[in-house]
């Protein structure tokens, strides 16, 4: 943690008393007051995934005793709080975390007139935490140290765990994370998933403009309802397609397309903290593939597995005639949580009508990037991001590939300036824009997705005009059910092609 002032900060950037009175180290003081009996008192504020993803936990969580309440989508104005009272030197994603979650306890302060100690006493924040070489592992540290200099002293900051809460410290608090408690809200992230990879999919080739908005709201209210009310999601789903249905297309319109890879956070959010990419890239007339939660959560349980394994081997080498129970039963559990996530996910998304989406392999995409990249090195997205460049020129599935990521992270920026160099010099084809986001470079970043994207559209037009055009066009090819195989990247190229 870097050296700062131990006074809160002036409300004006006017105010300079702080000048020349003596510095002292910020030290984080961890509040562990929180138990069973505090649940019900206290509201359960979250978020970080896409807008209807947490919309849609929120209303998976509002069955439970607790309140949880999801926080809104973080803009920029998030950002200029967290880099008003956080540590120098942050990344992106860390400014428009912390500052949104100090923007909305600044908000109810002044709505309701809460005191800083009502708020503290009746609110709490969980998060997810991790390690690895970069910021993340110091992220609720980052939390306490802006709250606390916001006036939000003891500020109750927590982070989940597979089965518990804990604190920085590492003590279990009262929530403790029962199947019967995240079973619900996993489901609701894997809709979440499967209807945004299907918004990608109809947004762009709509014929009446913010029909799949109204259409995806329609789904959420059906949604919200059966998760709220435990009624049965996969005909929820089924009620989905039919109104996705009645969105009007025009599928043949010629669009390349843009697969979105890079940091977590920076290529998921759906707002200013990557500059709302997938709408503009929208509005550039492009079709963008973005990268799901269950994709990371997918290489979660592969990094679980790789490194248990390698931690056998090395103990195998000092141990012989020893069976570990414990590593069996582990395995097993793991075996078992990857095959309950897909087979959610694949009733899921046949309901709704998502056929053409299959689940990463994470072992196939390891061995096709330990070539480049040593599976050993962890931090950000490990061997993903090389993994999912290399699957795109190898299958065609995109027209370009952009690696989204915060200025200066160190392990997307490693790959990305890198590696990747590597990559692209062995296939000189490849369309691959790796481009960073600081919260104040806009004008630059659409100016670089601007200028990779005319290869792109290049790209798709020639894929396109190489095909003979069928006598006949089918209506079905203006339905978005109708997803044909074929190896060529471009939508409309797909279904020429299907045809022919």
């Amino acid at each position: 943690m870097s050296a700062c002032s131990n006074i809160k900060p002036p409300q004006s950037n006017i105010d300079l008393d702080y000048l020349g009175k003596q510095k002292t180290q910020w030290r984080d003081t961890v509040n562990t007051n929180f138990s069973k009996d505090d649940i019900n008192n206290t509201t359960i504020l979250f978020g970080g995934m896409t807008i209807l993803q947490d919309r849609l936990v929120m209303a998976a969580l509002e069955t439970k005793k607790e309140k949880y309440i999801a926080l809104p989508n973080p803009d920029f104005e998030s950002f200029r709080a967290g880099k008003a009272y956080g540590n120098r030197g942050q990344c992106n994603p860390t400014y428009f975390t912390v500052g949104n979650l100090v923007k909305y306890l600044l908000n109810i302060q002044k709505k309701t007139g809460m005191s800083s100690r009502e708020i503290v006493q009746k609110y709490a924040y969980v998060t997810a935490n991790g390690c690895g070489p970069c910021r993340f592992g110091m992220y609720i540290t980052e939390y306490r140290k802006a709250l606390n200099d916001a006036g939000f002293q003891g500020f109750r900051v927590f982070s989940f765990e597979h089965n518990k809460v804990t604190n920085e410290a590492g003590e279990e608090v009262g929530l403790n994370l029962s199947p019967a408690l995240y079973i619900t809200p996993i489901k609701a992230v894997l809709i979440g998933d499967i209807i945004n990879l299907l918004a990608h999919k109809i947004r762009p080739y709509e014929v009446e403009a913010g029909a799949t908005d109204k259409a995806i709201e329609a789904c959420y209210d059906l949604l919200s309802d059966a998760l709220r009310n435990n009624k049965n999601l996969l005909l929820s789903m089924w009620k989905c397609r039919k109104i996705l249905e009645k969105v009007e297309l025009d599928r043949l319109q010629v669009k390349p397309k843009v697969m979105i890879v890079g940091e977590f956070w920076a290529a998921m959010t759906e707002g200013d903290g990557n500059y709302n990419l997938h709408r503009f890239l929208e509005a550039e007339g492009a079709e963008s593939i973005p990268q799901p939660i269950i994709n990371r959560l997918m290489l979660s349980i592969w990094e679980s597995t790789y490194f248990s394994n390698k931690e056998l081997d090395l103990e195998d080498d000092t141990k012989t005639g020893y069976f570990d129970f414990s590593s069996t039963k582990r395995k097993v559990i793991t075996k078992l949580l990857k095959v309950t996530i897909k087979s959610y996910f694949t009733l899921y998304a046949k309901a709704i009508g998502l056929h053409d989406y299959k689940l990463p392999d994470i072992e196939a995409l390891s061995t096709l990037s330990r070539v480049y990249f040593p599976l050993d090195a962890e931090g950000g997205e490990g061997h993903m991001e090389v993994a999912h460049l290399l699957e795109s020129i190898k299958h065609n599935l995109a027209h370009m590939v952009i690696s989204v990521k915060p200025f200066g992270c160190m392990p997307s920026s490693a790959v990305s300036d890198g590696i990747q160099s590597l990559v692209t010099s062995r296939y000189p084809s490849a369309n691959f824009l790796s481009i960073e986001t600081s919260g104040e470079g806009a004008a630059n970043f659409y100016s670089r997705v601007q200028m990779a994207l005319f290869k792109a559209k290049q790209a798709a037009k020639e894929e396109f005009e190489a095909l003979e055009m069928p006598e006949h066009i089918p209506e079905k090819v203006n339905n978005y059910l109708y997803q044909p195989k074929s190896d060529k990247a471009g939508t409309a190229a797909q279904l020429i092609d299907s045809l022919v």
